[in-house]
């Protein structure tokens, strides 16, 4: 694990300053720095540089950047590559001088090319320099799980693994997108390509991105929707089959990120995907798993006793710790500066934690994420199964109710949220993306400038043209939601989220949060059930094994009962959560007055005053429970909160 930032670019950046660039990321790398500086044609220079945590190879041989014998080829490298072994047999005559996956990086491209990121497989961000043909590759893994940001301007490229290398590039200069601050509020991230600022993007998941002297070319090598249209034209029609090889494959996982020369353990919230990765992980190892969970003090969000109670059974060494209010506001003051870009899911501040309980321990981690989307176990799955069969009737009653409704939305407001979700889920591109249409107008009006009678009027015409429709032909922002299903070409509502839910929540929020949560006590998580075996596996697997007469996540936990009672896992999902209107409207309300201010607001140019002024006071009338405040709204002004304290700490 590590962080690498480099420029492409006839902009002089000196060493000195492309090593204050790299030093941004020394959480991400506190045990070694390389920087290097190469002169190409027409102008141009090249730099590379790397923080590095050292996990594979202690030895100065990990050094990077790292060059290949003949020099043709420089890297740097985020990551894990867990098939190095296998890999470094195949391509033997490379001279290899120590243990470091990044030189399987340099012998793979030597005899294959670019192509042989096919071939490789764990998470990484790579950026390669190639001499010979002058050309600057970045490449991101399969699902996301590393970052890599890059910015590009005047034919010159800057990239770094987070936005603060890019940020303190010496010519860059900070322009925000204001149209794409509607969808941050209302999804509580900023999924790639975009990013807060102009001209700066994330590489896509599973992407190359080939710069050539100002000429920029990118193409996926691995794509969630082909992956999964594969993995469907070979199902396995057998559920003890299927059974059988997961179990197999998950241990297959689970045992490449065991290989590490640093110690390791597991997170443990007793939750089914913790616990699995956690059984498996001490049924292969000969000492007693490290396992780490936090517990709160309120016991609505505990969940402590549960993971101490399945690593009483399993036999780990297990640490757990008790989390007060307050030492989880202790961590919201460093949330901008660790997410450095605005990022809202709240459960950011408990992984934090357990994070920094861990890394007292071991510099590696295993984790559970990634089983919710590829085998069906949120929530929002079993609403979309229940309201894809009432899509028909939910067609009639918006017809039947056409006339009455078009023009008075205080009307339609009263109707209780599931009959105004599946009556208003109109828009055939955004079929299992099931939200509250107050949300969506909101979102909108923090951002657009409308008054509250604009933004009926826009409700009104929203029911003729989708957001998606109405927001490109007035030119006002990007929509709040992902106008893109007819890609997936599936017509079964909760496949389609699940394959949405890859392609945007699993990498945007999910593992942004982990890496960044990790990365600030310099701590490496490993997710075996995003093994691409695993994940190409689960494409096989009929929906049925995964969903079973309402069961969800199926399969998934009935091989977690061969580990682990049934009795220690059926429980409730809670999650990690925190009181978001209990600390808005106490310990952390006079920051969001200040940050809600008029003057403040009008200073600042990126929101509309008049209505976020209005809303956040009626939000914090706690004994209004009305369509405008309370728990309603909770994560739009939490959104609203932490972009403001990103803002204040960047701008």
């Amino acid at each position: 694990m590590c962080g690498i930032c480099g420029f492409f670019s006839k902009n002089l950046i000196t060493t000195k300053q492309l090593s204050v660039m790299n030093d941004t990321m020394i959480r991400r790398g506190p045990n070694d720095s390389g920087v290097e500086i190469y002169e190409a044609s027409n102008g141009y220079n090249v730099g590379l540089a790397q923080r590095r945590l050292s996990i594979q190879d202690l030895s100065p041989n990990g050094h990077q950047p790292m060059n290949s014998p003949d020099n043709r080829i420089s890297v740097v490298f985020n990551g894990e590559i867990y098939n190095f072994p296998e890999l470094k047999k195949e391509l033997s005559d490379y001279p290899y001088k120590g243990g470091s996956d990044t030189e399987v990086i340099l012998s793979g491209y030597l005899k294959y090319g670019i192509d042989f990121v096919k071939r490789i497989h764990g998470m990484f961000a790579i950026a390669i320099y190639d001499r010979e043909t002058e050309k600057l590759y970045l490449i991101r893994d399969r699902v996301g799980v590393k970052p890599l940001y890059y910015w590009i301007k005047d034919e010159n490229i800057v990239f770094g693994s987070v936005l603060a290398p890019i940020m303190q590039c010496p010519f860059f200069h900070p322009q925000i997108r204001k149209e794409i601050i509607s969808r941050y509020l209302f999804q509580q991230y900023i999924n790639a390509p975009d990013t807060i600022y102009k001209d700066v993007y994330k590489l896509e998941p599973g992407m190359v991105l080939e710069f050539d002297k100002g000429q920029i070319k990118k193409w996926k090598y691995w794509d969630v929707k082909e992956a999964y249209k594969e993995g469907k034209s070979h199902q396995v029609r057998n559920y003890n089959e299927a059974k059988q090889t997961l179990k197999r494959l998950l241990k297959e996982a689970v045992s490449k990120r065991m290989v590490a020369d640093v110690p390791i353990g597991t997170f443990l919230s007793g939750g089914y995907d913790s616990s699995l990765v956690t059984a498996i992980a001490q049924e292969l190892s000969d000492e007693p798993v490290k396992t780490f969970s936090i517990g709160f003090e309120d016991k609505r969000y505990d969940e402590s006793e549960y993971a101490r109670a399945i690593s009483d059974y399993l036999g780990t060494d297990h640490t757990d710790i008790k989390i007060d209010e307050d030492e989880m506001l202790r961590q919201v003051v460093s949330i901008p500066q660790y997410f450095d870009e605005p990022f809202a899911d709240s459960s950011q501040i408990p992984n934090m934690l357990v994070s920094r309980l861990a890394r007292d321990k071991v510099t590696v981690v295993l984790s559970g994420d990634a089983g919710d989307e590829f085998f069906c176990g949120y929530n929002i799955y079993a609403n979309l199964a229940k309201a894809q069969k009432l899509d028909l009737l939910g067609a009639a009653a918006w017809r039947v109710g056409d006339f009455k409704l078009k023009n008075n939305q205080k009307l339609l407001d009263k109707y209780p949220f599931k009959v105004r979700a599946i009556a208003q889920n109109r828009d055939i591109e955004t079929k299992c993306q099931l939200a509250s249409e107050a949300y969506i107008r909101v979102s909108n009006a923090f951002i657009s400038g409308k008054q509250e009678d604009d933004i009926q009027m826009f409700a009104g015409e929203y029911r003729e043209l989708s957001e998606t429709s109405f927001l490109q032909e007035k030119g006002i922002m990007i929509p709040c939601r992902y106008p893109i299903e007819s890609t997936y070409n599936e017509d079964n509502w909760v496949i389609r989220r699940m394959l949405l839910d890859m392609d945007t929540y699993l990498p945007g929020d999910i593992l942004c949060k982990v890496d960044r949560a990790t990365m600030k006590y310099s701590l490496e998580a490993r997710c075996p059930i995003l093994d691409t075996s695993v994940m190409e596996y689960s494409y096989r697997i009929p929906q049925k094994f995964k969903y079973y007469k309402g069961d969800k996540k199926h399969i998934l936990k009935d091989i977690a009962y061969d580990y682990i009672p049934r009795q220690l896992l059926e429980r409730p999902k809670k999650g990690f959560s925190v009181p978001l209107d209990t600390w808005l409207r106490g310990p952390l309300k006079t920051q969001l007055l200040d940050y809600s201010g008029t003057d403040f607001l009008k200073k600042q140019g990126l929101f509309n005053p008049e209505f976020v002024t209005t809303f956040i006071d009626k939000y914090l009338e706690t004994g209004d429970k009305g369509p405008s405040s309370g728990a309603n709204f909770s994560q739009i002004a939490w959104s609203f909160f932490v972009f403001q304290k990103w803002y204040d700490t960047y701008h």
